[in-house]
């Protein structure tokens, strides 16, 4: 049914209410979505990485081992040097909690000697005579905390006159759990102070590169392609072999950390320039250089930010990679040297295949290696993702 169309003259009829208008009442909000709306950019990017559950157990257990390198000392049942020489090469000992079937709580079994005089290869058996309660919180091997003061407290402890191997002995019969957890400060720090020296070259010189272009441009990228041409670990044992061997412990790791960091630029310095190429020809770009703004200014606030999970993903791949670099150098024996212990000094116990096949517990380092690595790997997938939470 059509409405009659009106005489020539006569009003419109008018369709539209007249009561007040509400504008809170087009669009009612629930309280989620009120909370989202006025959640921060990093609220946001927290909500999206929790969500990420494989990444967030990889950056709890990334958090656990670098709180663990603040107190080594008090967590490693023995001292860096400690030598017990009665028990060179001891495997592993097996903690038990029940002996005979009664709960006597966390223990371990006495050990006795025999050589072979075949292969001269010592040989330990437990005996089930011997228990040897496991301590916490107790007093032990003592140590200089940090280089700073003395102290002999320890989380885990032997029994009184016993031995606590978890993860064997070494050559010189010291404990290779407590050389690990020692060996995780020096190889996990180096990672983050060699990606700050590679993070600042690589964005300073790959940003002013990116931004200006030109003369300065065409320097950077010949002097980039002259370096990734060369072979890395031969780069690596040239400029580690030049450390002169009077150095200090200190120095030769401060020295190793550089030339990770100088060595890993490159690669971010090219996704920054090729980055900053197509940013620099938005409109918010040339408002900022109207403005008067530097261009360091103009790329650290503004330019940079706009591709920071990029960089995010860079770092966390960046930081194993230097990790491994060490490992390998150390291993090689042309990194760091004692009486610095990293896990790839430890790993130079099993260079010999005798050695393996023999003590295979040797290769525990390799362990934590792997899982910092892996953990690595993951937590940068999830921050990645997470850096960009509006897709």
């Amino acid at each position: 049914m059509t409405s009659p169309i009106p005489a020539p003259g006569e009003p419109l009829p008018h369709y539209v209410s007249t009561a007040p208008f509400d504008p809170y009442s087009v669009e009612v909000m629930t309280e989620e979505q009120v909370r989202v709306n006025q959640a921060s950019q990093l609220r946001l990017m927290w909500w999206k990485f929790k969500r990420h559950k494989v990444a967030l157990a990889s950056g709890i257990f990334l958090a656990v081992l670098y709180a663990m390198i603040l107190i080594c000392e008090f967590l490693a049942p023995y001292n860096l040097h400690t030598r017990n020489m009665d028990f060179i090469y001891t495997p592993p000992q097996r903690v038990h909690f029940f002996h005979e079937g009664s709960f006597v709580g966390p223990f371990v079994y006495g050990r006795t000697m025999t050589l072979d005089l075949d292969t001269l290869k010592r040989n330990y058996q437990d005996n089930p005579a011997d228990i040897e309660p496991v301590r916490f919180f107790c007093r032990g091997d003592s140590y200089r905390f940090w280089g700073l003061f003395e102290n002999n407290l320890h989380l885990v402890c032997p029994a009184q006159g016993g031995q606590l191997f978890l993860l064997g002995t070494d050559r010189l019969g010291r404990d290779v759990l407590s050389r690990i957890i020692y060996g995780a400060r020096i190889s996990l720090t180096i990672g983050l102070l060699g990606i700050t020296v590679s993070f600042v070259l690589g964005i300073v010189i790959g940003g002013l590169a990116g931004y200006h272009g030109g003369v300065f441009d065409l320097i950077v990228q010949r002097l980039i392609e002259v370096l990734q041409s060369i072979p890395s670990i031969p780069l690596w044992l040239s400029l580690a072999a030049i450390m002169p061997a009077t150095w200090s412990p200190i120095l030769i790791y401060l020295g190793i950390t550089v030339i990770l960091g100088l060595l890993d630029w490159t690669g971010l310095a090219r996704a920054v320039r090729s980055k900053l190429l197509a940013l620099r020809e938005e409109d918010y770009v040339l408002a900022a250089q109207l403005m008067g703004a530097r261009s360091s200014r103009i790329i650290g606030r503004h330019l940079v930010p706009g591709f920071m999970s990029h960089l995010i993903a860079t770092a966390t791949i960046s930081i194993p990679g230097m990790i491994l670099g060490e490992t390998a150098l150390s291993f090689l024996g042309l990194g760091l040297r004692p009486p610095i212990t990293s896990w790839g000094i430890l790993l130079t116990e099993a260079r010999s295949v005798s050695v393996i096949a023999f003590y295979p517990w040797l290769l525990f380092p390799t362990i934590p290696v792997i899982l910092v690595i892996l953990a690595f790997n993951f937590l940068g997938d999830g921050l990645r993702d997470a850096a960009d939470p509006y897709k």
